[in-house]
């Protein structure tokens, strides 16, 4: 059954922009020169002195390269980046694919969470959440991840996977999956999505004329 990666944040935006894609960095340019010291730690409670978005951003950005080969190495990349701005949706997002990577599915869904309230509007962390709750088991919970995802970004290719797959492989297909399949096909520039979506459509266009005979 098809169904996409965890999406990771690698794309550096402009200052207090949040933008949809693979990965979006958001970091404001906080005032130069603060002497105060830093939290302990990333989820410490910081003052709005002792943030540095700035740093913040380039530890993720940073980060974004070693999650596939060192995730290690991201990892401490990513908790020094929360420990300059513990509100940097991205790192928090980028952690989450880390610990999902491992099968720290508790871990991955809190970072996921964090992610989604930093981040409104943003598709990936709730897809990527999604992804984490339907390792879990928690079926239900995951579908309605992913149709948050949706709702944050229409016509997100790779929510509209996530939705779709969940649905196909658990059964919870409803009148509105051939849309998202015709969505797909219509929409991914990937040819293997686009083609799992034609077959997939087909078979419950057959599987319906089946059961309602003319």
């Amino acid at each position: 059954m098809i169904a996409p990666s965890p999406r990771r944040d690698h794309r550096v935006p402009c200052p207090a922009l949040l933008a949809r894609t693979l990965a979006a960095l958001l970091a404001a340019c906080s005032p130069p020169g603060c002497a105060s010291p830093r939290p302990a730690g990333p989820y410490a409670s910081p003052s709005e002195g002792n943030r540095d978005p700035a740093e913040a951003q380039a530890l993720t950005v940073e980060a974004a390269q070693f999650i596939e080969s060192n995730p290690t190495r991201a990892e401490e990349l990513l908790r020094a980046a929360l420990t300059a701005d513990l509100y940097h949706g991205p790192a928090h997002n980028n952690l989450g694919v880390v610990h999902l990577a491992r099968g720290d599915l508790y871990a991955a869904a809190a970072e996921f969470e964090w992610a989604r309230k930093l981040m409104p509007g943003q598709p990936d962390p709730r897809l990527n959440l999604a992804l984490a709750l339907d390792r879990a088991g928690q079926t239900d919970n995951a579908i309605a991840a992913a149709r948050a995802a949706l709702e944050a970004a229409p016509g997100h290719v790779p929510s509209l996977v996530t939705l779709a797959s969940l649905q196909l492989r658990h059964g919870r297909t409803d009148e509105h999956t051939p849309g998202l399949l015709a969505q797909i096909a219509a929409s991914s520039d990937k040819e293997q999505w686009r083609s799992w979506a034609i077959q997939q459509r087909l078979r419950l266009v057959a599987a319906a004329d089946g059961a309602h005979p003319q």
